[in-house]
C-alpha cells in the first residue's frame, strides 16, 4: 500500500501556488485542472476553494466549470496541512490469535482501520499500538502492520503483521490471491440462482466520486466475487460470499449490481429503504445496527514464519444475529 500522508488539521498560514495552462490542458474545467496539478487534494475541496474566491484565473474569480485557455495563469491558495502521527490508545480489541509474527483480530463494526482525514484517533491502529510493543513499519506511520483493510462498517477477521518479515510474507499472499476470504451478508432480495459468480470490473463512480461502481470492460479493475444463498426470506436473504480480489467496496458494489444490496447500506442501497421492510421488528433492528450488515466471517492463510495453513473465524456479531433471527421468525 502506498504511504499516503493523512492530514488532521491545517496551519494558519496559507500556501499559494501558481500554474500556467499548457496546450495539452486547454479546454479543461478549472476544478479538474487544479485537481490534476495537485492530486493529493480532492476535487470537492477545490470546488469549495473556487467558490470562496481562493482559486483565480488571471486574477479573476470564476466558476468551477470555467473552461481554461492556453497561457492562462491559475493561482491556488489553500491552508498548509499538518501531518498527524497515530498515538497508542487503550481501546479494547477482540484478539483471535497472536504470536511474535502476527496478530489476528475480530474488528468491531464502526472502527476505522487506520487514521485518515476525520479519523485521527480511535482506530484499530491506535488500539494495536497500545496492545503491541512494536508493529511492522512497512505500512508507514499511519498504517503500521496493515496488509489489508475492512470498511468502517464491516466487522470481522483481520490479520496484522508484527514485523517487516511477516509484513512482506503476508502482503505477498494477498497480492498472489492465496488468502481465503469468506463473508456473510444480509441482503435485500436474493439472486435467482443459489450459487453463482459476479465477475465485473470495478472503478470510481463516474459522477459520485465517493462511490465505486461496476464499469464497462476496460474501464475498471478486474473483480471476482462468488456467492451462495444460505437462506431466503420474504424480502431478504443471507448470502455467503468469497472474494478472489480485494477491490474497494467490492462485495457491496457487486451485490448492488445484482440488485441485492446489503441491508443497511445507505451508500449502495439505492431506493431500498429500511422502512420498506414489512417485518417491522427486523426493520427496527437494522436501524439500530446503523451499518451495512456485512461481516468478514473467516480468513485463511499461511503463517508467515512456519508456512502452516491457518484458518480464523469470527462469529456473526450480535446485531446481525438479531436481525437474522427476526427475519427467520417473520415478524
Amino acid at each position: 500500500m502506498p504511504d499516503e500522508p493523512i492530514l488532521e488539521h491545517a496551519s494558519e498560514l496559507p500556501v499559494e501556488e501558481q500554474f500556467v495552462v499548457s496546450d495539452a490542458e486547454q479546454g479543461l474545467r478549472l476544478d479538474r485542472f487544479v485537481q490534476q496539478r495537485l492530486p493529493e487534494h480532492s476535487r470537492s475541496e477545490f470546488k469549495r476553494l473556487i467558490n470562496e474566491g481562493l482559486i483565480t484565473v488571471d486574477g479573476q474569480t470564476v466558476k468551477p466549470a470555467q473552461s481554461l485557455r492556453t497561457g492562462q495563469r491559475v493561482a491556488v491558495q489553500y491552508a498548509q496541512p499538518e501531518p498527524i502521527e497515530p498515538q497508542p490508545e487503550q481501546i479494547e480489541i477482540n484478539v483471535l490469535f497472536e504470536d511474535c509474527q502476527m496478530i489476528v483480530v475480530n474488528k468491531a463494526a464502526g472502527m476505522v482501520v487506520h487514521p485518515a482525514a476525520g479519523h485521527s484517533s480511535g482506530t484499530l491502529v491506535n488500539a494495536l499500538l497500545h496492545h503491541c510493543e512494536d508493529l511492522s513499519g512497512i505500512g508507514g506511520k499511519l498504517r503500521p502492520g496493515i496488509v489489508h483493510r475492512l470498511d468502517k462498517g464491516t466487522s470481522g477477521v483481520m490479520v496484522v503483521a508484527k514485523n517487516d518479515f511477516a509484513h512482506n510474507k503476508l502482503s505477498l499472499q494477498f497480492k498472489e490471491r492465496e488468502v481465503g476470504k469468506r463473508y456473510l451478508a444480509l441482503c435485500w432480495s436474493a439472486p435467482r440462482d443459489d450459487r453463482g459468480s459476479v465477475i465485473q470490473p470495478i472503478g470510481r463512480h463516474p459522477v459520485d466520486r465517493q462511490r465505486m461502481a461496476v464499469l464497462e470492460p476496460g474501464k475498471g479493475r478486474f473483480a471476482h466475487t462468488d456467492f451462495r444463498v444460505l437462506e431466503r426470506h420474504a424480502q431478504t436473504s443471507l448470502l455467503e460470499l468469497v472474494i478472489h480480489t480485494g477491490r474497494t467496496h467490492q462485495i457491496r458494489v457487486h451485490l448492488a449490481w445484482l440488485d441485492c444490496p446489503v441491508l443497511g447500506d445507505e451508500l449502495y442501497g439505492g431506493a431500498r429503504k429500511t422502512s420498506h421492510l414489512k417485518n417491522q421488528s427486523a426493520a427496527q433492528a437494522v436501524r439500530q445496527a446503523d451499518r451495512p450488515l456485512l461481516h468478514a466471517a473467516a480468513l485463511s492463510l499461511k503463517h508467515p514464519g512456519t508456512g502452516e495453513s491457518m484458518s480464523f473465524e469470527a462469529p456473526l456479531p450480535d446485531q446481525m444475529q438479531r436481525v437474522l433471527e427476526l427475519l427467520r421468525e417473520g415478524r
